[in-house]
């Protein structure tokens, strides 16, 4: 258990070292001829870039929720982790946005950059796939100790299925190629999380919803 909390640890950390460069690179995706790339505002690399940013901010806000109620160090570090990860990737998102001084909310409904935009919300705040819904964020807030670790578990998995979904679209449709390139490595880091994820519920007697 500690190995993989481990190497979560430092999955963060090479992931904060590496934004600037990520940021940069992007500025340098151009189009043969010196010039920006700039991706249309309704085409997958914009989409991507505004729904992730609201998806990882969620998990940010959990994260946080769940260091104040529980004292356990594995899950304290893992939610650290998971906060200062996707909240420096949010950065590169919504800094690429204004890179290419693209709108960063759309009229369109999320997803519709994947063909989803039709597709049924849960409602009570959870926008997305994946995405807890308000009640359940209030619920977290009320948890402690075990509880709230398995709770917090339980509602990150499925955060994180979501969100490898989304990731996946990315790679499949985005045509900035450090774009790609992050979404490909958080979907390789979330798959990741997600085995330990399972095995930190199992130690608790409990497993994912689904």
């Amino acid at each position: 258990m500690r190995k993989h909390i481990g190497w979560v640890a430092g999955t963060a950390a090479a992931a904060l070292v590496a934004a600037g460069a990520i940021t940069y690179a992007v500025a340098q995706d151009g189009d043969g001829a010196g010039g920006l790339k700039v991706p249309s505002a309704d085409g997958a690399d914009a989409g991507f870039a505004r729904d992730m940013a609201v998806h990882h901010q969620q998990a940010v806000e959990m994260s946080y929720i769940v260091r104040d109620r529980t004292k356990n160090v594995e899950v304290r570090r893992l939610a650290y982790d998971i906060a200062q990860t996707q909240a420096n990737q949010r950065g590169m998102l919504l800094g690429w946005l204004d890179l290419w001084n693209l709108p960063k909310v759309s009229a369109k409904p999320p997803m519709s950059w994947m063909g989803m935009g039709d597709m049924p919300e849960r409602g009570d705040g959870s926008l997305m796939p994946g995405m807890a819904t308000d009640s359940e964020l209030r619920k977290l807030g009320t948890l402690n100790g075990r509880q709230a670790e398995i709770f917090y578990l339980q509602l990150m998995t499925d955060h994180h299925k979501g969100g490898i979904h989304m990731a996946e679209g990315c790679v499949a449709r985005c045509t900035v190629a450090v774009e790609k390139n992050l979404a490909q490595g958080m979907v390789d880091a979330q798959q990741s999380e997600l085995a330990t994820m399972k095995q930190m519920l199992k130690e608790r007697g409990a497993k994912p919803r689904d």
